[in-house]
C-alpha cells in the first residue's frame, strides 16, 4: 500500500498470531498521529470496557463467557474472570470502594464476584436474556435490562435480594440501563425508541420521552452532574437531553449528526462533560467537544464494530472494545497538537461558537467576541420579540 494513501489516524496492522501472555507495545504506523495499545486476551467479541480503580485499570467482557482486569500502563491482564456463566457475557461493572464487580449475561444470571479470590459471591437469575447492567454510585444497587417483558430488574449488590421487578417498562426490548453518578436516577433506553427514568426514592417512572431516534437507541450516559443524558442510536446520531430543566418538551433533544457513517453503539461522557466519546459499527471512535457540539477527531483501526467505549478521568486515555477480539487504548495527552483538531479548535475559538437558543432550542453561532450572557436566542426569535427602546447612541 502507498503510505500517500495512508489516513494519517488510521492504525491498521497485519493480523498476527502471537502469545497473549506477551505485553503488547504502543503500535505505530508510520504516519500515525495517536498512540494506541492493542490488548489481547479475548478469544471472541468483546462487549464492553470500563476504566477503574483511578484509571490504573480495565475492565472488559466478551462473548467467551470471560472478564478480564487488565494493567492499564503495562497492557496485560492481572485476573480472568471464568466458569461463571454459560453464555455471553453482556457487560461488566466495578463495584465502587468493595472490591467486586458484577457481570450480566445471556444465560440470564448476574454474578458478583470478589476480586480478591476470583469467585463468585451470588448468582441471581433474572427472566429473560441480560442485555445490560449498572452499577449505582454508592455500590448499593446493580441494574439489569432484560428483553423478557421489556423489563428492568433492580437488586442489593451486599446479597443479591430482588428489590424491584418493573414489567413491561418498555414496549419493546430494553438496550442498556444507566444510573446517574449520584444514585438518584436510573435511565433505560429500547428497541421502542423511548428513553425513561426511573426515580430511585419515589420508586416510579417520572420521565418518559420519546426520543425522535429514527432507529433503536443502544447506549446511553450521564454527565457526571446528572443534568444531561446522551443516547446513542442505530440511526447513526447521538442526542443530547437536558433532563433536569426539561427543555427538550418543547424542542427536543440536541442532535449530534455526522459523525459516524455506522450505527451507534455507545457513549461516554469525560468527568468534566467537555468531551463525549462514541463508538460504531463503521469500525471508528469519535471524540466530540461539547463546547462546540462538534466531532473533533476519529480513531479508526478496529478491524470490526466498536461495541463499547470509555475514557479517563484526567482525558489521556480512551478505551474501545471491539467485535474484532481486540480492547484499544488509545493515548490522547498530545492530540491537541493534531492537525484535525487544531483546525476544530481554531473554528471554535477564534471565529464563532455554537449555542443552543433557549426559546426553540435550535443551535445558532456567535461571535467569540459577543457576551454570551446576553446573547441567549437565535436571530429568528430575537425578530420575533417585541421591540424595545434601544438608548441613543453616545454623542460624538
Amino acid at each position: 500500500m502507498s503510505r500517500g494513501n495512508i489516513d494519517p489516524l488510521a492504525l491498521d496492522e497485519p493480523v498476527v498470531e502471537e502469545k497473549r501472555d506477551v505485553a503488547p507495545l504502543w503500535e505505530h504506523e508510520a504516519l500515525a498521529q495517536i498512540p494506541v495499545k492493542v490488548l489481547r486476551g479475548h478469544e471472541d467479541s468483546v462487549t464492553s470496557c470500563h476504566f477503574c480503580f483511578h484509571d490504573t485499570r480495565l475492565l472488559t467482557s466478551s462473548h467467551d463467557k470471560t472478564a478480564i482486569f487488565w494493567d492499564v500502563e503495562k497492557g496485560t491482564p492481572l485476573m480472568v474472570l471464568k466458569g461463571g456463566h454459560s453464555a455471553v457475557i453482556t457487560g461488566c461493572h466495578l463495584v465502587p470502594e468493595k472490591n467486586r464487580v458484577v457481570t450480566s449475561s445471556w444465560d440470564k444470571n448476574i454474578n458478583v464476584w470478589d476480586l480478591e479470590t476470583g469467585k463468585i459471591l451470588w448468582t441471581v437469575t433474572q427472566g429473560g436474556l441480560l442485555m445490560s447492567c449498572s452499577v449505582s454510585g454508592d455500590g448499593k444497587y446493580v441494574a439489569s435490562a432484560s428483553d423478557t417483558e421489556n423489563a428492568l430488574y433492580l437488586n442489593c449488590v451486599d446479597t443479591g435480594k430482588r428489590l424491584h421487578y418493573m414489567t413491561g417498562h418498555h414496549t419493546s426490548t430494553v438496550m442498556s440501563c444507566q444510573f446517574d453518578a449520584r444514585s438518584q436516577h436510573l435511565a433505560s433506553v429500547s428497541v421502542d425508541r423511548f428513553i425513561k427514568l426511573w426515580d430511585l426514592f419515589s420508586q416510579k417512572t417520572t420521565l418518559t420521552i420519546n426520543s425522535g431516534h429514527t432507529n433503536v437507541i443502544s447506549s446511553c450516559c450521564f454527565t457526571r452532574d446528572g443534568r444531561h443524558l446522551c443516547t446513542a442510536s442505530w440511526d447513526r446520531t447521538l442526542q443530547l437531553w437536558d433532563v433536569q430543566t426539561g427543555s427538550f418538551r418543547t424542542r427536543g433533544g440536541l442532535r449530534l449528526c455526522e459523525g459516524h457513517e455506522g450505527s451507534v453503539s455507545s457513549c461516554a461522557f469525560s468527568s468534566d462533560a467537555s468531551i463525549l466519546v462514541s463508538g460504531a459499527y463503521d469500525k471508528t471512535v469519535a471524540l466530540w467537544d461539547m463546547r462546540g457540539l462538534c466531532r473533533i477527531l476519529a480513531l479508526k483501526g478496529h478491524l470490526d464494530w466498536v461495541t463499547d467505549v470509555d475514557i479517563s478521568a484526567d482525558k489521556n486515555w480512551v478505551a474501545s472494545s471491539s467485535k474484532d477480539g481486540t480492547v484499544r487504548v488509545w493515548n490522547m495527552e498530545q492530540s491537541e497538537h493534531i492537525p484535525a483538531v487544531i483546525e476544530t479548535r481554531a473554528a471554535q475559538g477564534m471565529g464563532f461558537q455554537i449555542l443552543q437558543c433557549e426559546e426553540c432550542g435550535k443551535p445558532f453561532s456567535v461571535s467569540r467576541m459577543e457576551n454570551t450572557n446576553l446573547v441567549t436566542k437565535c436571530v429568528f426569535c430575537r425578530l420575533k420579540a417585541p421591540t424595545r427602546h434601544l438608548p441613543a447612541p453616545p454623542c460624538v
